[in-house]
């Protein structure tokens, strides 16, 4: 062991904690799966496959779709890391070039590349950006509209008529006046 040593562990441990800080504030995980969507999508239409003394050239007339299907997949799946305010233009333009792949590229480039890259714009679209966490608030008061709101004194004694949780989210919950009615305005 080294001086160096423990400095070396702890200039890992920030960069890893680093990296995880960046990844959880982007869609990571679908602009992984859409790259790697691209991938197989661009290379199976070039590759010239041999089993034994046999050789199988892929090759057809959509070669060229194939490639620009997936060098526009890697494009969405780096863009959907360094600019999450497109993540659900870039996940629904995955999901159609996935689709789209189908007849182009060798059904999607076996299927792999059609299956990542349509789980991958899935997980973009459906990926929201969290939000901070306020150390001075209590746990189980959410404030105003949360899904805890009247869980103080005065709720211990009014009748629950909500959820079998005690969580009503819909806002129509005796206990805020609302009575199930619904104002038009």
């Amino acid at each position: 062991m080294s001086a160096e040593t423990p400095a070396a562990v702890g200039q890992f441990t920030r960069r890893r904690l680093q990296f995880r800080g960046w990844r959880g504030a982007r869609p990571f995980w679908a602009g992984l799966l859409v790259l790697l969507g691209g991938f197989p999508i661009m290379y199976f239409p070039y590759a010239h496959l041999q089993f034994g003394n046999l050789t199988v050239a892929m090759a057809t007339t959509a070669g060229a779709g194939s490639l620009i299907i997936g060098v526009l997949l890697v494009v969405l799946g780096v863009s959907l890391w360094f600019q999450k305010h497109v993540r659900v233009f870039a996940g629904i333009a995955a999901i159609l070039l996935a689709l789209v792949s189908i007849p182009v590229a060798n059904f999607g480039g076996f299927i792999i590349g059609f299956m990542l890259s349509l789980v991958g714009g899935a997980l973009a679209v459906a990926w929201a950006p969290g939000e901070p966490v306020e150390s001075g608030s209590a746990k189980g008061d959410k404030g105003e509209g949360g899904a805890f709101e009247g869980s103080g004194s005065d709720s211990a004694s009014a009748p629950s008529l909500s959820a079998p949780g005690g969580d009503d989210r819909s806002g129509t919950s005796p206990a805020n006046g609302a009575n199930g009615r619904h104002s038009a305005g």
